[in-house]
């Protein structure tokens, strides 16, 4: 039976950073797992992959030794029992808005009596060897507050029994409430946003639960784990890829002089 890398470092108080995954390819999930972060979550919500993906990225991601999640589209019990039984040790699920939206996302991820979820850990138990009920004790149930009303509910939702964390996606929580007067997006600097931010994480400490928070910056990150938060994601490989990118070719532009083949072109120096 596997244990669960991340409860047991959560346990001995560490925080932890966590990777993300929207690029649906097994070798890009090889190579994200390999750079040292304690968790790596592959994203089927809004990721550019599907379950023929899935699968195939947690194999790949085995030999790091990290610990393997997902963030599912929805509170659909198929997609996170597949999820699950692909491998996931966490599940993150989208709009949670209320304790009993949350009972049921947890009632997916427990074999009974502690919920319905389906046996058949097909790819599980080869990757953990005897994978029976005692999972119900290490996979881990992460609820993302997203609009107001899961707001308003927040108590309610971080005391549902099961639950293990709430996960915050900050470009989503700011649309879904601050009525468009802010774009979306992270590493929120507004007071408005930051004290919904750290409220939340009250909340979680208060009910015994981890708080985990989606970041665009290392350093921002570093200042969320300060504040009390036990995960924060770190960018993912989609904006990694596109960031250094960019900067390899800006710096070779720079440094040659060389412009765009579509640049419109510079009338000559000189002449009449």
């Amino acid at each position: 039976m596997f244990t669960n890398k991340l409860k047991r470092q959560w346990a001995e108080g560490r925080p932890a950073i966590n990777g993300w995954l929207s690029i649906g390819n097994p070798f890009t999930a090889e190579i994200m797992a390999a750079q040292g972060y304690d968790s790596v979550t592959i994203d089927i919500q809004h990721g550019a992959l599907d379950y023929g993906s899935v699968l195939p990225m947690f194999q790949a991601m085995r030999a790091s030794g990290v610990t393997p999640m997902a963030r599912v589209p929805w509170r659909e019990p198929g997609a996170i029992m597949k999820a699950l039984d692909a491998g996931a040790q966490g599940i993150i699920c989208p709009m949670v808005n209320s304790a009993e939206e949350a009972a049921e996302f947890i009632s997916y991820l427990r074999y009974p009596p502690l919920g319905q979820r389906s046996f058949g850990p097909t790819r599980a138990a080869f990757a953990y060897g005897s994978y029976g009920v005692a999972a119900n004790d290490e996979v881990l149930a992460l609820a993302m507050i997203e609009t107001q009303r899961g707001v308003d509910n927040l108590e309610a939702i971080a005391a549902t029994p099961g639950l293990d964390g709430i996960y915050i996606g900050p470009a989503d929580l700011t649309l879904g409430t601050q009525n468009g007067t802010l774009p979306p997006g992270f590493d929120r600097e507004e007071e408005v946003m930051i004290t919904l931010i750290r409220r939340i994480l009250s909340v979680c400490k208060e009910n015994g639960i981890r708080a985990c928070l989606h970041c665009g910056t290392a350093e921002y990150a570093a200042k969320a784990i300060g504040w009390g938060f036990d995960l924060t994601t770190v960018g993912g490989d989609s904006r990694f890829l596109a960031a250094a990118a960019s900067a390899s070719v800006k710096t070779w532009r720079d440094l040659t002089g060389a412009a765009p083949a579509d640049a419109p072109a510079q009338p000559a120096k000189g002449g009449y």
